[in-house]
């Protein structure tokens, strides 16, 4: 059976018309950062304007009215978004891929139900850190408790990871976000306005329908966009935010400077100024040759039908570290050279925060450099990435 798009989600954008969304939408989501901040969650402005332009469709297959975005494609989305506000960019590529992921990997039965409204639905949680999940019948008790629920005060449905307690087997479990308790507890230092709250399940009984296998790289519907599995999704979104996000800080730099040229001691004419502005220009671009260079590969390797090499996955990964730890570098050298300006509220202030607080996801921490020496070097043979880190192959 062929499932069919809800009307709201009929007449999916192309990629390329997702891209230039996203950046006409900048001026929209940049006016609304501040008020995002405030209210912990995005403006109804700015989530309404992702919806109506398909945002969070991006990684949908396009029978369900997804785009089904390749990769490429979907950096520049992500890069678009974050250089407007990251809390926006972040929350987007979150939901993006649990919605997304879950019209690929889910059975029908379940496909049918997420996707049936009248507006195109948001899947948001967590997909590390696991619950547990006991055989039931046709299905499974979840329990447990989980952090870092990006996006869930949009969100209808919670996408979350649980582990199968009698085979070990990871499991994704899609379920209505009113069957977990929500905790409003997001008091952090950046990415405010993502919302990213903790949440629980108590003995919910979710369907086997309502599963797919954690590292599935096998659609149920959609093209070969989702031989990439989970993990690869995330990549992406987490390599453009860190790039769109420290652009957004060089080029408020770069205004902040010139609009002080020509009066004494100022920024624009010391060489100082320049020799460090110059270098991180060339970290800058030079990460962003890395990512998009992997992900033009990978997107060639999957529209010819093929898997990902080890190799490819290896790179796509240390093209992810190093961006984030460039931008992180590039964060520290602008709100040094910003001086009270950075350190008022204001966009350097936010971009700052908020970039600091993207460095503490588990994607960009240091098992991946490690993993990504040992097998560029040759020291790893027989071992494969599981998410992010480097184990044994079975």
């Amino acid at each position: 059976m062929t499932t069919t798009a809800p009307a709201a989600t009929t007449g999916a954008r192309t990629p390329a018309d997702l891209v230039a969304s996203a950046r006409a939408l900048q001026p929209l989501v940049q006016d609304n950062a501040a008020a995002n901040e405030a209210g912990g969650q995005l403006t109804d402005a700015v989530a309404d304007a992702l919806h109506e332009h398909g945002l969070f469709g991006m990684w949908t297959p396009a029978e369900l009215g997804g785009s089904e975005a390749d990769p490429v494609a979907s950096l520049e989305i992500v890069e678009a978004l974050a250089y407007a506000d990251p809390s926006t960019a972040w929350v987007t590529m979150a939901a993006a891929l649990a919605t997304g992921t879950g019209g690929a990997y889910l059975a029908e039965e379940a496909a049918q139900q997420v996707f049936a409204g009248d507006r195109f639905p948001v899947v948001a949680g967590q997909g590390t850190r696991p619950g547990r999940a006991v055989r039931d019948g046709d299905g499974y008790r979840l329990s447990g408790e989980w952090g870092f629920a990006s996006g869930i005060k949009h969100a209808q449905w919670i996408h979350t990871l649980g582990i199968v307690e009698d085979t070990g087997q990871p499991l994704i479990f899609v379920l209505p976000v009113d069957q977990a308790q929500l905790a409003d507890n997001w008091d952090v230092m950046g990415l405010r306005a993502t919302g990213s709250i903790d949440y629980s399940i108590t003995d919910v009984y979710v369907p086997a329908t309502f599963t797919h296998e954690g590292t599935t790289e096998e659609g149920v519907r959609g093209g070969s966009l989702f031989n990439l599995g989970i993990m690869h999704f995330a990549i992406i979104g987490h390599s453009a935010w860190a790039l769109g996000l420290s652009r957004r800080m060089l080029d408020e730099l770069a205004a902040q400077v010139r609009s002080k040229a020509g009066r004494p001691g100022t920024l624009a004419d010391s060489s100082a100024f320049q020799a460090a502005y110059g270098e991180n220009e060339a970290k800058w671009h030079a990460a962003r040759a890395l990512v998009h260079s992997a992900w033009t590969d990978v997107t060639a390797t999957i529209e010819a039908g093929g898997k990902l090499t080890h190799e490819q996955r290896t790179m796509v990964r240390l093209a992810l570290y190093n961006a984030t730890w460039t931008a992180e570098a590039i964060a520290n050298s602008v709100y040094k050279s910003g001086g009270t300006a950075a350190l008022r509220s204001g966009t350097l202030q936010q971009f700052f925060r908020d970039m600091h607080a993207g460095t503490q996801h588990v994607t960009s921490g240091p098992q991946v450099i490690e993993g990504a020496g040992r097998a560029l070097a040759g020291l790893a043979p027989d071992h494969a990435w599981v998410y992010m880190n480097l184990v044994p192959s079975n």
